[in-house]
């Protein structure tokens, strides 16, 4: 019975942020040159795989991510933006574990440590999928067209990398503030150790 009940409430949290990821990402976007926008959803995208872990909070950061792309008229990017941002929740996600059941740092610090190598997924995914987009967009693979792409995935860099720093400093700080609901604070713990 017990463990059907922190089932359900595993299920609530990770329906819960995969809303907020999608409405965080909706909420404010800021065009960029790549046809992209700048936005506060990796800080949500971040605290998924810190609270619930690489599996269930790489679900719910892709999904929530992918939903606020279809549904903010960006299609051609939601497959990709599922895989991006569920691979940088897992990051996050297993990085946070990892150093929080070291013990030998505090807990903000992990989630900065997991915070940067996950938006640096964000930045080299978002790289590649444009440089795989204008070769695919141009139908061939040619020295032409791979040079198109990567001065095309070039301009992707400085804005990703933006919206990467937003997220960690975002995530930074709403974790003290998620790790008091009581709930979310069990699932954090699970490393054994304070929440901050």
């Amino acid at each position: 019975m017990m463990k059907q009940l922190k089932d359900t409430k595993t299920m609530i949290i990770a329906a819960l942020l995969t809303a907020f990821t999608c409405i965080a990402t909706m909420v404010i976007q800021i065009p960029t040159p790549t046809l992209g926008y700048i936005h506060p959803g990796d800080g949500l995208v971040l605290l998924s795989g810190v609270i619930l872990g690489p599996v269930m909070g790489g679900l719910a950061a892709g999904l929530g991510s992918m939903l606020a792309d279809l549904l903010s008229g960006y299609v051609i990017y939601a497959l990709p933006t599922f895989v991006i941002k569920a691979v940088s929740a897992m990051i996050a996600g297993l990085l946070f574990r990892s150093l929080n059941k070291s013990r030998r740092h505090p807990a903000l610090v992990a989630v900065a440590a997991a915070g940067v190598l996950s938006e640096l997924n964000m930045v080299f995914g978002y790289f590649v999928n444009s440089l795989v987009q204008t070769m695919f967009l141009a139908g061939s693979v040619r020295p032409e067209t791979v040079s198109a792409g990567i001065a095309n995935a070039l301009t992707t860099l400085i804005p990703n990398s933006v919206q990467g720093t937003v997220g960690v400093l975002i995530g930074l700080a709403l974790f003290p503030i998620l790790s008091k609901v009581p709930e979310i604070r069990l699932h954090i713990m699970q490393t054994g150790r304070k929440t901050v």
